[in-house]
């Protein structure tokens, strides 16, 4: 069963808290999301590092319920 935004943007604020999180359907089906987060947490982290707490955060849903997601990440800036 593919997740729903509801169901990731909860993973998702669970995980960062402070985040301005949106998240696009990019297919309609439920399946293919971008998620763009921007949170303190990423603030000195590389690319990589900041794609791996989010997949972290989706505790293995990646490649089952949620086939695809294009990540866009930033540290809060200020």
């Amino acid at each position: 069963m593919p997740m729903s935004v509801s169901d990731l943007d909860a993973s998702l604020r669970a995980a960062f808290p402070d985040a301005d999180i949106s998240i696009d359907d990019l297919a309609g089906d439920g399946d293919h999301y971008r998620a763009r987060i921007v949170s303190d947490v990423f603030k000195g982290l590389s690319r990589v590092r900041q794609h791996k707490l989010v997949y972290a955060a989706l505790e293995g849903r990646m490649g089952g319920e949620l086939h695809a997601l294009a990540l866009e990440t930033a540290a809060r800036e200020g």
